[in-house]
């Protein structure tokens, strides 16, 4: 009886485990992939992004002090980074584009307004075709947006 005992714990040790660990291995995987994107984009470690936000897989990362801003969007088949340094921005505006009915909205931008050429850059916080069920994630997406505008506003004005 000892021995039947001994394996049903060892098999429900495997099983609790097994999705721990993966877990745990794909986390670090994730570390690593994130800062060798923040590594990429320091500009010889200029800037160091400290402020960090993750939602729906994105990770928004803000260097308070010398104004850079990094989107790393791993919801697209291929992973997706925009840079803004916000030094060179003189504004900013949210953007919502919508289908021809006016109930879909089919993206979420942020239009950066540079000062020297009065080039515009997008930075998309949604796109539905990265939304798997419909709209899910229109609203913490848009609650992101808003937020990090917010920030944006702030640190341009400065």
């Amino acid at each position: 009886m000892d021995t039947s005992v001994t394996i049903i714990g060892l098999v429900l040790t495997l099983i609790i485990a097994a999705p721990i660990l993966y877990n745990l291995r794909s986390t670090s995987l994730n570390k690593s992939k994130i800062n060798a994107i923040k590594d990429q984009f320091s500009q010889n470690n200029h800037f160091k992004f400290e402020i960090v936000d993750r939602l729906n897989k994105k990770i928004l990362a803000l260097d308070d002090k010398n104004k850079g801003f990094l989107l790393m969007d791993f919801n697209t088949k291929s992973e997706k980074n925009s840079f803004v340094n916000l030094n060179d921005v003189q504004s900013c505006k949210l953007v919502l584009t919508t289908a021809n009915n006016g109930d879909t909205t089919n993206s979420i931008v942020v239009e950066f307004q540079y000062k020297e050429n009065k080039k515009t850059e997008s930075v998309p916080f949604y796109k539905i075709e990265n939304d798997q069920m419909g709209q899910i994630c229109l609203y913490e997406d848009y609650q992101l947006a808003k937020k990090w505008k917010a920030i944006f506003d702030s640190h341009i004005k400065k």
